[in-house]
């Protein structure tokens, strides 16, 4: 049986970006974009798992490369699954912190949106308590070796809490002075290249 790379993209990406992927993986290796549709975490729990159930058992290893948004939920959902080595780029880490900081640019309270259930932003983003209150039950918990790539010039995560992060899952956290959350540029894009290749030597 041959291995499986898993990528899971962010927020607006699509599963067509596991095709940049392919260049950096011999024959022994099948690429595989998951096209997830769940939006919401406890789905994206449920959609999450029964795809790497289904997955699991074709391949002999599954690594698994996942995006902003897409590696908060496989970080969720995946925990307990058959992962060789999980690669994340610009994870969302702290996804309470992002709620309070949108709820806090909103002018909304804990109050309010508890009453409310589910208040639309004039920045047009949903803000959901229910959302608020799954992700303040369910922290993550990841033993799964692990590398992550941040980009300095992030602007959804800090320095400090990418750090501390990493420190509390013991993985290796490799910081790209000129990167974004979203890693697209010719130079940002070789960076990643270098260092998934470092990772799967």
């Amino acid at each position: 049986m041959k291995n499986a790379v898993i990528y899971v993209h962010g927020k607006g990406g699509s599963a067509d970006e596991s095709n940049h992927y392919k260049k950096l993986f011999n024959d022994d290796y099948e690429v595989l974009g998951f096209d997830y549709k769940a939006e919401l975490p406890w789905q994206v729990k449920e959609e999450f798992q029964n795809y790497f159930d289904f997955i699991a058992p074709k391949y002999t290893e599954i690594l698994l490369i996942a995006n902003s948004i897409g590696a908060y939920f496989s970080l969720i959902s995946l925990s307990e699954k058959p992962i060789t080595k999980a690669l994340l780029i610009s994870p969302i880490v702290d996804m309470e912190n992002l709620i309070l900081t949108m709820m806090k640019k909103a002018k909304v309270s804990e109050e309010e949106l508890r009453a409310k259930k589910i208040i639309i932003t004039s920045f047009g983003k949903p803000l959901s308590w229910e959302y608020l209150s799954f992700v303040r039950n369910n922290p993550i918990t990841w033993n799964i070796p692990t590398g992550i790539l941040y980009g300095k010039k992030d602007d959804m995560t800090s320095l400090e809490t990418m750090t501390n992060f990493a420190h509390t899952i013991n993985a290796s956290l490799t910081v790209f002075d000129r990167g974004e959350h979203w890693f697209h540029t010719e130079e940002q894009m070789n960076f990643l290249d270098t260092w998934v290749k470092r990772f799967i030597q």
